[in-house]
């Protein structure tokens, strides 16, 4: 099966929320303590780094939220696809990417099913359903189609620590170990 499946390496980044939305957080109820912690401000300035450090590659950034993703596809003049986007824009936006004329997409998890991005090298997932198993297995797919230049992909997972976030991304993180996936952790400020 060589050369039917990309190799891949996944990247947890951890990030601190700041102490306004700690409050926020310790205070709100536990459903939306997942919404707060994977929307959390840090995460942005980490996709920031992310793309800086993948210039030029083709990129998914994936989520749960739509206002998130909706405000990181303008933070950096990407195009969106969630589940309001029409059939029609959605596959412009699907055909863009994998012709190559944007290198960046946006997908909520309308792209977690049947859509076919073989040159997709980069993954950063800012927010998942929970601690979905599935969820990371079909997004992680996203990336395993072997590459023209034989490149590695890299799975990013953004995760605000000693939050609900943090506690679901370790199910998950257990997962891709269990399928013999590397897993790096490590800390925003290290990026």
């Amino acid at each position: 099966m060589a050369g039917y499946i990309a190799t891949a390496e996944c990247v947890e980044v951890r990030t601190t929320l700041t102490d306004e939305e700690r409050l926020t957080y310790t205070t709100a109820e536990a459903r939306e303590r997942y919404r707060l912690a994977a929307c959390s401000a840090g995460k942005l300035e980490v996709v920031d780094k992310l793309l800086a450090t993948h210039k030029g590659q083709q990129t998914l950034i994936i989520g749960a939220y739509v206002e998130h993703l909706e405000e990181l596809a303008s933070r950096i003049d990407a195009p969106s696809v969630d589940g309001k986007t029409t059939t029609e824009k959605r596959e412009e936006a699907f055909q863009a990417f994998r012709d190559g004329d944007i290198s960046t997409l946006v997908v909520s998890k309308v792209a977690n099913f049947s859509i076919d991005l073989p040159e997709a090298a980069v993954a950063i997932q800012v927010s998942g359903t929970f601690s979905s198993r599935q969820e990371e297995a079909q997004r992680l797919g996203r990336l395993l189609r072997p590459k023209a230049d034989g490149a590695e992909a890299v799975f990013y997972t953004v995760v605000a620590r000693d939050t609900l976030d943090s506690e679901y991304a370790m199910h998950r993180q257990r997962f891709l170990a269990e399928q013999a996936y590397a897993y790096w952790l490590v800390d925003s400020a290290d990026l």
